[in-house]
């Protein structure tokens, strides 16, 4: 659960107003349970900051939309089509598209739909709490007429925090969801601040191209993005909490256990009693390693759906990494995927914040824009408004940002956007430091192990936008690599100037 870290007193749209008021009851009533319990003394709010300037690359800007008058917009599901409509869900039940500079209703009555699709037939995929619900309009008047459940095969016991995300579709056809783990619940099963009283609560599921439905992976805490690669591989983030020590991205696999146990209660073979006698390692070698780890506060709190630049360039030099928003700290930021010895991980790295409102939903649209759909939800966002929409444009400008990095044998290779300056290429112009985080049920993990790491050498590679870095490697680590002093030959400066690199692996033969 995340700290409230807004007030909201000076809205003029009074039923925002009363919502928030009763979400914000309702959220020192949650404060207040984990303090009894003892699982908020490890929040570590203090063991990071999060930026406080504006970044954001030289060419890139944010466009506000104006939503529906008098209606409580929050954008927990986005999608657009190959003509540029953008459809949205909202969290109080709604389904919404955007042609021409204007809103139409699709659809009404949802229970918190927190994802939505675009099926390749011209339907429509919204998980609600519930269901997974395929919304079709049959008469092609604008307005969905059917509402056909696809799948329905957990349990829903009500409770607040229990999310039914997606769907994502992988290329031959399958659907896939991911189901949020309940708090507060007096029946679930817990071994931290989240709980399951079964029914695949933390669980994965996949809807094959029949129609059936697959509990597919376990061990997900509040995993409140999916996103489908351009090669068609699935991949998830989970929020930091109770045996999530930072958020994390994972490439999401079959029959695979991801981390938080009281999800094993559904999988053959466990008990309520066997889970609670396995050890912590245990459960630390059954999990899956993440693809990257987030840094807590620094990054993010609460990420959304990972979003792929497949616009060929029309985004400006960023194609083919991905894009992520996050509720909390209100920004965007994105992941640098790298293959090591067959596996991915990557790094990660802001890229713009002082958005309006929370980021929960990514899409990039035809025309190579990154549409942004946002709540606050009563836990707040660094962005001051309790919902909305954005998008960010490129206009062109070549920016001067850390493009991409990967792991060598003795380091990092990293490449930027434009021409650096020579003479700012030296060993005192980058810092690097590592630390790993600790596995268990506390409400997340300091950084362990903090180091400083000495850079023994920076070398200019010949086409003037690319270094080498060398400095000592040590597996399973996350390694921090500040470069403000860096320049191009404009003499500008980054707009971000701290990459956080997951180092899984070495690379074979590395020393």
């Amino acid at each position: 659960m995340l700290l409230l870290r807004q007030h909201y007193s000076n809205h003029k749209n009074e039923k925002a107003t009363k919502e928030i008021d009763d979400m914000r009851f309702g959220f020192r009533k949650i404060v207040l349970s984990l303090a009894s319990a003892g699982l908020i003394t490890s929040f570590h709010l203090g063991a990071a900051q999060a930026p406080k300037h504006q970044y954001k690359p030289d060419g890139y800007s944010i466009v506000t939309i104006e939503t529906p008058k008098d209606e409580r917009f929050h954008v927990t599901g986005l999608d657009s089509d190959n003509k540029g409509v953008i459809w949205v869900a909202t969290r109080f039940g709604d389904v919404w598209y955007y042609k021409n500079d204007t809103w139409f209703k699709f659809a009404q009555g949802l229970h918190e739909p927190t994802g939505l699709l675009v099926d390749d037939t011209g339907s429509l995929l919204v998980s609600q709490k519930p269901e997974l619900t395929r919304l079709i309009d049959s008469d092609n008047d604008g307005v969905a007429d059917v509402y056909e459940t696809v799948v329905n095969d957990w349990t829903f016991n009500d409770n607040y925090h229990e999310f039914n995300f997606g769907p994502v579709k992988d290329k031959q056809g399958n659907l896939y969801g991911t189901l949020n783990l309940s708090h507060n619940n007096p029946d679930a099963f817990t071994m931290g601040a989240m709980g399951s009283p079964g029914g695949y609560r933390g669980f994965a599921y996949q809807v094959t191209k029949e129609g059936e439905f697959v509990p597919y992976a376990w061990g997900l805490r509040s995993p409140a993005g999916l996103g489908t690669s351009p090669n068609g591989e699935v991949f998830y983030t989970d929020n930091q909490g109770d045996w999530v020590p930072t958020s994390k991205l994972h490439l999401l696999q079959q029959d695979k256990f991801y981390g938080h146990p009281v999800s094993l209660v559904d999988v053959e073979g466990y008990t309520r009693e066997s889970i609670k006698q396995m050890s912590l390692e245990q459960l630390e070698k059954m999990s899956e390693t993440p693809v990257v780890w987030i840094p807590h506060v620094e990054v993010a709190n609460s990420p959304g759906n990972p979003e792929w630049d497949t616009t060929e360039g029309k985004f400006g030099p960023f194609s083919g990494q991905i894009f992520i928003g996050d509720q909390t700290q209100s920004n965007v930021f994105r992941v640098l995927l790298d293959k090591v010895n067959g596996q991915y991980q990557g790094a990660v790295i802001n890229f713009m914040n002082k958005f309006q409102s929370g980021n929960v939903r990514a899409e990039f649209d035809v025309n190579g824009q990154l549409w942004i759909g946002q709540t606050a939800r009563g836990w707040g966002a660094q962005g001051g408004k309790p919902f909305g929409l954005e998008k960010v444009v490129w206009d062109g400008t070549t920016p001067f940002e850390l493009l991409d990095i990967k792991l060598t044998k003795t380091g990092f290779r990293i490449a930027f956007t434009d021409t650096l300056s020579a003479k700012s290429v030296t060993k005192e112009s980058l810092v690097a430091q590592s630390w790993h985080y600790h596995y268990s049920s506390n409400y997340g993990s300091p950084k362990m192990a903090l180091t400083t790491l000495p850079i023994s050498e920076v070398t200019l590679l010949d086409d003037g936008k690319t270094i080498d870095v060398t400095l000592p490697l040590t597996a399973g680590k996350v390694v921090q690599i500040d470069f403000a002093g860096l320049k191009d030959e404009k003499g500008r400066s980054t707009s971000v100037d701290k990459v956080y690199y997951t180092l899984n692996q070495l690379l074979e033969g590395a020393q």
